[in-house]
Parts: C-alpha cells; sequence; structure tokens
C-alpha cells in the first residue's frame, strides 16, 4: 500500500501495462476524433482495430509545434465542442498562440498530477501556498491553484509582478511554500534580503519551473529566502500544464507520471532514440488526454532519462532536468552553442553570481559575442579584467570559438518576474562600429 494520498505505488511492469493500454486508447481515439490524426496515422499503417505495443511506438507518427500553429484555434481536437470545459493557451513570442482545449476529465487529471508534485515535495495540509506565476491563458496560475486546492493546501493567488503584495503575504499571512519561476524567486529573495525581511518571513519551500536555470541562481534564492528546500518542476501547456513532474527531496533529477505519459528522448537531428543517460529531445505521447491527445509529440526540451532506481524509493521513472531547448541553440561562427553550455562554464567561477546575458552582434563583417554576467556582491571591480579573460579562455576551451567576457555591478542586468531571456541576438540589426 502506499504511504502517499496522490502518488501511486508501481512497478515497472504495471506501469508498462498501463502504457500499453493507454497508446492503444489514445491512438483510436485520436483516429476517430481528429482528421489530422486520422491521415497521419493511416499513412504510417496505423488501423484502429490493431492492437499495439510499446515497441510499436517508433512507427508511429512525429507530431509538432507546426500541427499546433496549423490547426489554430483548436488544433488536434479530437472531441465535439460540446466536450470542451476551458482552453488555455502558451506564452510564445512567435506566430499566432497555441491554444489547447480541455475536458472535465483532462482537468480532473491535470488536477491529480498537480497534487502529486505538492505530495512529493512534502507538503501538507498545513502549507500556505503563494502563487506567483501568471493567471489567465497561461497554464500555471490556474495549474498550481487547481492543484493546491485538490491537495488539500491553503492557496494565495496573487500571480507575478505586485512585489509589495507578494511581500506583504509573505510576512502577514506566514506563507510556507512559494510557487514561481527561478527569475521570480531570484527576484523576490534580492528584495527580501535588501529590506532584512528574512527573519520575518516563514518560507520553507519553492517550487519553481517554467525555464532552465543554474545552480547559482537556486543557490542564491535558497539562500536569501532562508528555505529548506527547493523543487523543479516541469510541464508545459500541450501536456496539461505545469505538473507533468518533479523532483523528490533526493534532489537526483524529476520524476515525471509514466502512468499519464509516456517520455521518448531522441536526437533532435536524427530523431532516433538516443542511449539512456544520452542527453536528447524530449517526445511525449498523452495516454489518457481527450480533447488535443498528444502522439510523439516534439516538446523541444533537452534532457536525459535517469535509468536507475532514485534513493528516495519512489517506482515512477526519471529524467534529468530540463537543460536547455533544442530551439534555444544558437549557431555562432559555424558552432552550435547553447546558453547551457555557457552557464556551465561561469558555474566554476566563484567571484561571479547567477546572472548572466549573451548577446550576439556583428563588427566588421563577422560575428561578435559579448557574456556580460555580474560579479558576486562584496567583490570590487579590480578583478573584472582578469576575470573577464579567465572566462574568456575557459569558454574557448569548451565552446571551440571566442567570446568576450563584460563583468558588470550586481543587480545590473534586467530582473523579471516571468522567464529571463539569456540570448540577445542583434546580428540582423545595424553593424556597430
Amino acid at each position: 500500500m502506499s504511504a502517499y494520498r496522490f502518488l501511486p505505488d508501481l512497478s515497472a511492469e504495471a506501469i508498462a501495462d498501463i502504457q500499453a493500454a493507454g497508446l492503444n486508447w489514445t491512438c483510436r481515439h485520436a483516429f476517430a476524433g481528429s482528421p489530422v490524426y486520422r491521415e497521419r496515422l493511416a499513412e504510417a499503417g496505423y488501423e484502429p482495430g490493431q492492437n499495439l505495443t510499446l515497441d510499436d511506438l517508433t512507427s508511429l507518427p512525429l507530431t509538432s509545434v507546426e500541427d499546433l500553429r496549423q490547426g489554430y484555434p483548436l488544433p488536434l481536437l479530437s472531441v465535439p465542442e460540446t466536450e470542451v470545459v476551458r482552453i488555455h493557451a502558451s506564452s510564445g513570442t512567435t506566430g499566432k498562440r497555441k491554444i489547447l482545449a480541455y475536458t472535465q476529465r483532462d482537468i480532473d487529471t491535470w488536477k491529480e498530477m498537480f497534487a502529486r508534485c505538492y505530495e512529493l515535495a512534502g507538503l501538507t495540509t498545513l502549507d500556505r501556498v503563494q502563487i506567483a506565476v501568471g493567471y489567465g491563458l497561461w497554464t500555471a496560475g490556474a495549474g498550481f491553484q487547481l492543484g493546491c486546492e485538490h491537495f488539500g493546501a491553503m492557496a494565495l493567488p496573487v500571480g507575478p509582478g505586485n512585489m509589495e503584495i507578494h511581500l506583504q503575504l509573505l510576512e502577514d499571512m506566514g506563507s510556507t511554500c512559494l510557487c514561481s519561476t527561478a527569475s521570480m524567486a531570484l527576484l523576490l529573495a534580492e528584495e527580501v534580503h535588501k529590506r532584512d525581511l528574512r527573519k520575518r518571513v516563514k518560507l520553507k519551500k519553492v517550487i519553481f519551473g517554467a525555464e532552465t536555470h543554474t545552480d547559482k541562481m537556486r543557490r542564491r534564492f535558497e539562500k536569501w529566502l532562508g528555505i529548506e528546500e527547493s523543487f523543479d518542476i516541469t510541464g508545459m501547456t500541450e501536456l496539461y500544464g505545469p505538473g507533468a513532474g518533479l523532483e523528490c527531496t533526493a534532489h537526483q533529477g524529476i520524476h515525471y507520471w509514466a502512468d499519464k505519459f509516456i517520455l521518448e528522448v531522441l536526437d533532435p537531428v536524427t530523431l532516433t532514440p538516443v542511449a539512456p543517460g544520452e542527453v536528447g529531445e524530449m517526445v511525449v505521447t498523452s495516454l489518457c488526454k481527450e480533447a488535443a491527445p498528444l502522439i510523439r509529440y516534439r516538446t523541444r526540451d533537452l534532457t536525459r532519462q535517469l535509468p536507475e532506481p532514485c534513493p528516495c524509493g519512489l517506482s515512477m521513472p526519471r529524467h534529468d532536468r530540463i537543460l536547455g531547448r533544442s530551439d534555444d541553440m544558437f549557431v555562432f561562427r559555424g558552432v552550435n552553442i547553447y546558453p547551457g553550455q555557457i552557464a556551465s562554464v561561469l558555474e566554476h567561477f566563484k567571484d561571479v553570481d547567477s546572472e548572466f546575458q549573451i548577446r550576439l552582434l556583428r563588427r566588421d563583417g563577422r560575428d561578435q559575442m559579448v557574456v556580460k554576467v555580474e560579479r558576486k556582491p562584496g567583490t570590487g571591480p579590480e578583478l573584472d579584467q582578469n576575470l573577464s579573460e579567465a572566462i574568456s579562455i575557459e569558454m574557448r576551451k569548451h565552446l571551440f570559438v571566442r567570446g568576450w567576457v563584460e563583468i558588470m555591478a550586481p543587480g545590473t542586468l534586467p530582473r523579471t518576474f516571468g522567464k529571463t531571456k539569456r540570448v540577445v541576438d542583434d546580428r540582423n540589426g545595424i553593424e556597430e562600429e
């Protein structure tokens, strides 16, 4: 019998049986309800009467963000519109938003997944959960609140921004858990530190997600908020929203809900499976999603599977934290670079802080890369030149290209209530002198 209220205790064999049944249900459901899926599945040789095994998964067609945009406003809809009770949309900035439809069963599945996250983070019904993510079309606020209420803790639905309200509620309501992006947690931590409020704040935990983060960034907001632990949460609008998985207290990867979706890790170029433990693009197939099911959906998120058992004892499988996005990659002087690679280099320098920005520009007909990084509070500018050169040399060793490093004063780089923009590409603008 499971020691949890919401987290199931399932063996690998039981999970495989659930996935095989869910894969067959999803394909039959999508074939019957969606003209797009019907055409794609038929082209792949699928017939609705056939019985698929998990080995047949790679023979099914891949789905991408382009399918969602082409099907606007209700892409991949596989139920009558009368069964749709809600929509949410992505926070995308290019083209039309990706709008996803939900049935009541979809909402119920989502709240169950999210309640598992709160339980895995060690919350109880006595916790007060301050929600600092976006509400409205974005899935985050609605998901965090839905899961919190289903779990039974007290939700404080503030949303992003509103710094004065956040600080007031942290103190007056005695919030014990903050739910936010890593950038928002850092921004709030800096305000708590600046105003010397740490002793008045009762926060114990932070659940954060929606963007990649550095370990330095995490350690900074943990220290300045005075919390016991923080937990990385995963999810995406296409797969209900946040709540698809969470770190446990062992902090050795993300447990994901393999009874609700299948996770593959593919080479983003060849689209073939990578070996266990190798980094690739996360591809997901939903097992019980009604309104807009996903069949081998390319998330563009980069991760790797962690096949070993987790020290925490939970049987749900794990993947590594999101290491970046395949579409975050930029090409500089013929080299493919991910922001996470630069973050990994900066990790090794104790005199620089967590915040950095990559600016790409063109001078004298050649591409230039400038990495701006803040020095750590308490350090002076006298070390800037040597530090800049040392980081530049280390970057060249790892990236095989040269970039300039500019050391900034603490607090100089932009802060945000949402996701931090790490790369500013000005190469298509006016060439700099």
